[in-house]
């Protein structure tokens, strides 16, 4: 299993660390705001914001929420400048890690991530020195044992999409970013039971397998990486057999 799926399945059986921590909201939010500026406020012509939309209504954020978020990055409210980086680096076993991160001080930032990655035995690295192993990708995730892999591949290959792969705990649709939303909503209307997951993702193309005490730091860093403030998304191309996942996420 990939290390996204990996990441996405550990952070659901721990009870979603960022809804804990009150914290989801405000990457939702982050990201909103930062698609509306980008692309405007209509999310039928704004693919990133209709994502961004719709993952909020997932979470239950109130609709008030979203249209403020809307309007401040559109301009139409007061705000303060949030500004996109993605850094790249190593994890233990020289694991690939990309972040994602939305912020106003890219000095605290980049200090704060340098400082995790450092502290749980990687290193932060230059510009494009990992981006290469990853695709951008529709990612949709099903519970393995609420849909049947044939009938899911069925419809997830009728509606367009690339790939349906078996990932262990879950069954992974994967679509081209463009034909995201199409696939979504024709799976949504297909009568399958409702999907975990589903985001425009980073995919890594090729993965590293980790165990034992290396399997331990790179989750621990993953996590340190996942609870600083300005981070959005944290993507890795670890792979851990599924018997340690089950250990390691107790």
């Amino acid at each position: 299993m990939s290390g996204h799926s990996k990441w996405s399945t550990i952070k659901r059986k721990k009870g979603a660390i960022d809804a804990k921590r009150g914290r989801i909201f405000t990457r939702l939010i982050k990201e909103i705001t930062i698609a509306a500026r980008i692309g405007g406020g209509d999310q039928n012509g704004n693919p990133r914001l209709r994502t961004a939309v719709l993952a909020a209504k997932a979470d239950n954020m109130p609709k008030d929420n979203i249209d403020r978020a809307i309007k401040k990055g559109t301009g139409e409210l007061e705000g303060f400048t949030i500004e996109e980086y993605t850094y790249e680096g190593y994890g233990p076993g020289g694991v690939a890690i990309m972040v994602e991160v939305m912020t106003d001080n890219k000095n605290r930032a980049t200090a704060e991530l340098r400082h995790a990655f450092t502290k749980h035995n990687g290193n932060m690295g230059e510009a494009g020195c990992v981006a290469w192993m990853f695709q951008k990708k529709g990612v949709i995730q099903y519970d393995h044992g609420a849909v049947e892999e044939e009938k899911l591949m069925e419809v997830a290959l009728d509606a367009g999409a690339d790939d349906v792969r078996d990932e262990g705990s879950v069954l992974e649709v994967t679509t081209d970013p463009k034909d995201f939303f199409k696939v979504k909503e024709k799976l949504d209307a297909s009568g399958l039971p409702p999907c975990v997951m589903a985001e425009v993702s980073m995919v890594p193309q090729n993965t590293i397998k980790v165990v034992g005490k290396e399997a331990e730091q790179v989750l621990r860093l993953m996590e340190a990486l996942e609870d600083l403030d300005d981070t959005q998304k944290v993507y890795a191309n670890f792979d851990i057999p599924e018997e340690e996942m089950d250990r390691l996420s107790q």
